[in-house]
């Protein structure tokens, strides 16, 4: 069994990569496959926000039945 990473460990692993890059001392083979695993995991960050945002805009009601949220004004 495997566990998925958290949020939070893809996040401190992509912001090492992009340290990194940053620093330029990395071979060009390895720059690129760490470039396209920061794309993937940007990839990744990007769905997990997408999916909490949605759960976060929908309410639910006192019947325990859940609506999307509309703010009033």
């Amino acid at each position: 069994m495997t566990d998925k990473p958290t949020f939070e460990e893809n996040l401190t692993k992509l912001e090492q990569i992009v340290t990194q890059l940053e620093k330029g001392d990395v071979p060009l083979e390895e720059a690129l496959a760490q470039f396209e695993t920061g794309i993937q995991l940007s990839q990744t960050l990007k769905k997990t926000l997408q999916s909490a945002e949605q759960s976060l805009a929908k309410i639910v009601d006192d019947n325990g039945e859940t609506t999307d949220f509309t703010p009033e004004g």
